[in-house]
């Protein structure tokens, strides 16, 4: 275990970042007959849910249960299932059954809740929610360097929706409260609803400029939802200031491991090899047609 205070009951560790990953990757998949990525759409959906007067606990279980289910389905939700003729009852074995296969490493207190997640309560989308999704992330920036900008950027709706995810299945490491948690992680960004992302150079820049500035815009944005929901917003925002709750150390986990592993994904991406996609991967996987796909990039020299 960890002695310093980071961590309490789990410590965090390597095989942990594998699912992390795959969440992340929901900021990258997207279908054709939605608009955004999957991250981006449930950010808005939880969004809905707080802004009618949603219960924050009902909220983070039915998206990080989502989020979970969409690692291993993608798109193909009970909305897109019906679309085939699939029942309800159905969509939701499913859809269970793709939560247990993602969720074996998460601690099994929060994997029961998952599984007891109830649906959204489908309210207005607050006008912010669109703002955020317009709003790429500044990148890598740093002073006295250029900016390192990865393409595509990742917008922040996508962020805050992954760190939210994040830091709820971080809780249990944490001894924190994951309806705090899930509320701050979605709101830590409301200011870039109105104030575009510069990054660190940026707001180094500001100088004592910075906290007022975002303060004002931060109350631009919680001006759209109903005063008890503004309310409860503004003290969840209460942990971001620093690491000495178990919430603030669950959010600032999942903000870090969100922010570099963004920055690993497309490195990762920029290092793969034709070997490791066409062996490890199994680009050209078995079937019927296979010897023959094999004898092809033989002869055309890009299979050894």
């Amino acid at each position: 275990m960890m002695t310093d205070g980071l961590a309490t009951r789990q410590e965090l560790r390597a095989e942990h970042l594998p699912l992390l990953r795959e969440i992340g990757d929901l900021k990258r998949v997207r279908s054709a007959a939605r608009e955004g990525s999957i991250a981006e759409r449930l950010f808005a959906a939880a969004w809905a849910h707080l802004a009618g007067g949603g219960d924050a606990a009902q909220g983070w279980r039915a998206t990080v249960g989502a989020a979970l289910a969409a690692t291993r389905m993608g798109d193909l939700d009970a909305a897109a299932l019906a679309t085939v003729g699939i029942e309800p009852s159905a969509a939701r074995v499913i859809h269970a059954r793709a939560l247990e296969d993602a969720a074996q490493g998460v601690e099994a207190g929060l994997r029961a809740a998952l599984h007891e997640g109830a649906a959204l309560h489908e309210g207005a989308v607050p006008a912010f929610v669109a703002s955020l999704a317009r709003q790429p992330r500044a990148g890598v920036t740093c002073p006295g360097r250029p900016r390192l900008l990865l393409e595509p950027p990742e917008n922040h709706a996508e962020h805050c929706l992954v760190v939210a995810v994040y830091g709820v299945l971080l809780c249990p490491a944490y001894a924190a409260d994951p309806d705090t948690v899930f509320v701050a992680a979605l709101a830590h960004h409301l200011h870039n609803a109105l104030l575009p992302d510069s990054g660190f150079v940026g707001e180094e820049l500001l100088g004592d400029q910075l906290a007022p500035a975002f303060l004002r815009a931060t109350e631009a944005a919680l001006a759209q939802l109903p005063a008890p929901v503004a309310g409860m917003v503004r003290q969840a925002r209460r942990i971001l200031t620093g690491t000495t709750t178990p919430e603030g150390r669950a959010f600032h986990a999942a903000d870090t491991l969100d922010r570099v592993l963004q920055v690993e994904q497309h490195l990762r991406a920029g290092q793969a090899t034709l070997r490791f996609v066409l062996e490890d991967m199994e680009l050209v996987h078995a079937g019927p047609v296979k010897p023959f796909q094999d004898r092809l990039l033989r002869d055309v020299g890009l299979l050894a």
